[in-house]
């Protein structure tokens, strides 16, 4: 890659990160000139699963996915964590698993385990003490000082904002590199945040198309203070209602002759992923 990721964020321009949920999915990003991709424990749920996210995946599951990702493409990778997967020391597992992986970002969160996704209702989350020693235990664990460690909070949804502000000033003091406040509600909410984080660590704002974060551009929400903008599941929403168009037409028609025009045929596909490529460079090898 080209700049770290540590070092763009201190740009004047957030990082805009697109969800991916594969190779082909960051592949098709990068090609189209993002900086970084984001690889969130839902979209791994919702494609390797085919279920919700609610904390079925596990650390090895999505750090294979993670590892397929960083062969294919040299974009930064933001990793969504979760919970870490445990304990402390599950934590510190996990982010030496990440990192091997590829990970650029490593995204941990206060959720009790298993989590849910955090647009969702119902959740818990552990005590600021145990979160403050997990995320203790992340910053000790990498090998690399720039493998990131983002700190995530739910506490909006469960103990209001106020209590979500006094979780994100105890987990900056350990040493994390940047900071995520879930599902804050509005402009107003969004824009007290960024006036006490952002000034002294990255603030990450996470888009959920239907959430309860209003959708914004990122030079909106760059205006406001934030340094990181992902729209973590936004991919899977697109791929799937073109998917359910896809399915139905065949099984309705028995053809795909009304998608030929949506779609990349068989030498276009074969161009987006780099065949003539890959076979010419397989030929050096060939003794031919």
């Amino acid at each position: 890659m080209s700049i770290s990721l540590k070092a763009r964020l201190r740009g004047d321009t957030p990082v805009l990160a697109p969800g991916v949920y594969d190779a082909l999915t960051a592949l098709i990003a990068e090609q189209a000139g993002f900086e970084a991709v984001y690889l969130s424990g839902g979209a791994v749920a919702y494609t390797q699963l085919g279920r919700s996210d609610v904390g079925l995946t596990t650390a090895s599951e999505t750090a294979d996915v993670l590892a397929r990702i960083a062969d294919r493409v040299s974009l930064p990778i933001i990793v969504d964590g979760d919970t870490g997967y445990g304990n402390a020391l599950n934590t510190q597992r996990t982010v030496r698993m990440f990192e091997r992986a590829g990970a650029g970002m490593i995204q941990l969160e206060d959720q009790t385990f298993p989590k849910r996704c955090g647009h969702l209702e119902g959740k818990s989350l552990v005590s600021t003490r145990e979160m403050c020693g997990k995320l203790r235990a992340a910053v000790d664990a990498r090998h690399n000082a720039g493998t990131l460690i983002l700190a995530r909070t739910d506490a909006v949804a469960v103990e209001g904002l106020d209590a979500a502000i006094e979780r994100a000033e105890a987990y900056l003091e350990c040493g994390v590199d940047a900071l995520f406040i879930e599902a804050v509600n509005d402009a107003a909410q969004m824009d007290k945040v960024c006036g006490l984080f952002a000034s002294r660590l990255p603030m990450l704002a996470n888009m959920v198309e239907g959430g309860k974060t209003p959708i914004q551009s990122a030079e909106e929400l760059g205006k406001r203070g934030y340094r990181i903008v992902i729209y973590p599941g936004g991919t899977a929403r697109f791929v799937s209602r073109q998917l359910q168009r896809y399915f139905e037409g065949l099984k309705r028609t028995g053809t795909t002759r009304q998608f030929k025009e949506e779609m990349n045929d068989f030498n276009g596909l074969n161009g987006l992923i780099g065949t003539p490529e890959l076979l010419e460079n397989g030929r050096k090898y060939s003794g031919d």
